[in-house]
């Protein structure tokens, strides 16, 4: 295969994401118990056999350089092989970066000095399984430009991405960003091609583009709003490529979890029997970082006490992980996450190192890092309540920042949901600072 550098970009704050991004970039985000967001595009590339890849910075990017640094460190330099992180360098100008296409602008020197023959342009924070191998062998047989990798979207939610109007051959003819009334496919009159953000380019002819693109006061310096409409309209040669899902389902997967609902569904799509998006295809297999921790356990087998029973259905749990006397249904858990007795946590995700006390009733719940839960709080019951002290979002998800103390509150917590008679108990000795 002809020499392809990956570029992705991860400098983006990811504000639709807070407070999930208070502390780190959105590619850093933890997702599916044990992953963080950008190891998707990059498990990508290695299983495409792509191994020269820059991550491009900006952001919070401490915890994601440490991930990098600690779970991909897999290629060999004698080889040409590598995953580099490069934080934003001021190397053209006293500016950040202005724009997606203006963070490849800023990098063109190390993107040239390497000398590829195309370069692969990559969101860092999309969920997804595809193999690059053919979006390139389609570049190279269009002999394109440029090539924009599309999604099939029903009309009605065209709006929310940039539309591709294209030619039977697939030539782009229009690119639009976000339109209210969004071209469809020629015969299929309820489908749209959404923009995916993956851009496969000439180098030369990228370096060219975004050169002129630097000096235009107008731009501003993106590759949807700025770059593909301008080369479509002067004529270049610039083609849309169908997504191709190696997820292998019926429906193809693809999903920018911009949002703490598309966050948070997201995830959920990970647990069905047949999961709709799933990782434990061997053929496709997802790489991260391992932290070592010992095997996952659960404690309390017997139906003691009135409901002490350490139980997981319809669930993830992570390495390190103790079910202590608690349920959970249909979560996540990741690495050295504690559930203790009684307590009961349906359809959230626990981050790594949370402890839930006794007694405890979550749901619909995102747990950052190291959050202790006090016994007896209840999260998820009652918007208005949650919303006191919680970030929640406008389908009721609960998010809980990192490292937080959630203590009891009497006011907040007592009366939220119905619990057995021991539970009042429980509270009230919370309350008094005596817990049994």
């Amino acid at each position: 295969m002809d020499k392809i550098l990956a570029a992705i970009l991860a400098g983006g704050k990811g504000a639709r994401l807070y407070p999930l991004t208070r502390d780190r970039a959105k590619p850093a985000v933890p997702f599916g118990g044990i992953y963080r967001i950008i190891d998707f595009p990059l498990s990508n590339c290695m299983n495409a056999g792509i191994r020269q890849i820059l991550i491009l910075t900006q952001y919070k990017c401490v915890s994601l350089d440490r991930h990098i640094q600690l779970g991909w460190n897999l290629f060999s330099r004698e080889l040409g092989e590598f995953v580099e992180v490069v934080p934003a360098q001021q190397r053209v100008g006293e500016r950040w970066y202005e724009g997606t296409a203006d963070a490849i602008f800023q990098n063109l020197y190390s993107i040239e000095r390497l000398g590829p023959k195309y370069t692969l342009i990559l969101a860092g924070d999309h969920i997804y399984k595809m193999d690059y191998r053919l979006l390139a062998g389609w570049h190279r047989s269009a002999e394109a430009a440029l090539t924009v990798c599309a999604f099939e979207v029903p009309r009605s939610e065209g709006h929310r991405f940039g539309v591709i109007k294209v030619d039977s051959d697939m030539r782009i003819v229009d690119f639009l960003e976000k339109p209210s009334d969004p071209p469809t496919i020629p015969g299929r009159p309820d489908t749209c091609l959404a923009s995916m953000g993956i851009y496969m380019f000439n180098t030369d002819v990228m370096a060219r583009r975004l050169r002129q693109d630097s000096g235009d006061e107008s731009s501003s310096h993106d590759f949807g709003k700025d770059i593909i409409p301008r080369m479509v309209a002067e004529g270049e040669e610039v083609y849309a490529y169908s997504f191709v899902d190696e997820n292998r389902d019926e429906i193809p997967y693809w999903r920018d979890i911009g949002t703490i609902e598309a966050y948070w569904e997201a995830s959920m799509d990970l647990l069905a029997v047949d999961p709709i998006f799933n990782l434990y295809d061997q053929d496709w297999p997802m790489h991260t970082y391992m932290e070592r921790c010992p095997p996952a356990k659960t404690v309390f087998a017997q139906d003691y006490e009135g409901g002490r029973r350490g139980v997981a259905f319809d669930s993830l749990v992570s390495n390190g992980a103790i079910i202590s006397g608690g349920r959970l249904e249909r979560c996540i858990v990741s690495p050295r996450v504690r559930v203790n007795s009684y307590s009961e946590v349906f359809e959230s995700v626990l981050f790594e190192g949370v402890e839930v006390g006794r007694y405890v009733r979550i749901r619909r719940a995102i747990v950052d890092k190291n959050v202790f839960i006090e016994p007896g709080v209840h999260i998820g019951y009652n918007p208005e309540l949650d919303a006191k002290r919680f970030t929640v979002s406008d389908t009721g998800i609960v998010v809980i920042e990192k490292d937080s103390h959630i203590a009891f509150e009497p006011d907040l917590d007592r009366g939220q949901a119905l619990q057995p008679p021991r539970l009042r108990e429980i509270r009230d000795a919370a309350a008094r600072g005596h817990m049994p």
